[in-house]
């Protein structure tokens, strides 16, 4: 395999970016988790009910030969609305909030001007925390390609169908 590279991201429900981040040629894995908190080893119980404070997040692990961090965080800032404090959609609470976890002082300049220039594509301030990583818990193994295994629930229907279809077209030469 190819040398690998990743970023953590939060952006409302772990669900919906796993499965836009899946579609990407270069992607080689998305793990969702819990970043940004102060407990150790929440529990998705833990990360729902505010304790430790954690984001739920995804692990993007890519080969920057196919695609670059660039493009990751072009694709981070147009998936969801990184303008609105603790909430996309009708999720609500600090564990959707938009967040950016790097791991190293390159990527945090690379998230820097990326986040400057995304700012131009919207009205309201961006609200993205940016941080430097400190521990990626991994989430337990039922959010594991969650919208792939669960195509049928409601979520995955009503609220990651739509989303998929609009990045889709915005994205479709990067695709696998």
């Amino acid at each position: 395999m190819q040398n690998t590279h990743s970023i953590v991201l939060g952006g409302g429900c772990f669900w919906c970016l796993e499965a836009f981040y899946q579609l990407f040629r270069g992607v080689v894995d998305v793990t969702p988790g819990y970043a940004g908190g102060t407990t150790e080893n929440p529990s998705y119980e833990d990360v729902c009910y505010g304790v430790g404070n954690h984001a739920e997040v995804v692990r993007v692990t890519y080969q920057p030969e196919v695609i670059t961090l660039e493009t990751i965080l072009e694709i981070f800032w147009a998936i969801h609305d990184p303008t609105t404090l603790n909430k996309q959609g009708h999720d609500t609470g600090p564990q959707y909030r938009s967040a950016v976890y790097f791991t190293d002082d390159a990527d945090g300049q690379i998230v820097a001007f990326s986040k400057d220039l995304a700012q131009n594509n919207w009205d309201n301030r961006i609200v993205t925390e940016v941080a430097k990583l400190t521990t990626f818990y991994e989430a337990e193994s039922y959010h594991k390609n969650y919208f792939l295994n669960n195509p049928e629930k409601a979520y995955c229907q009503v609220i990651i169908n739509p989303k998929l279809k609009q990045i889709k077209q915005k994205f479709e030469s990067l695709m696998k």
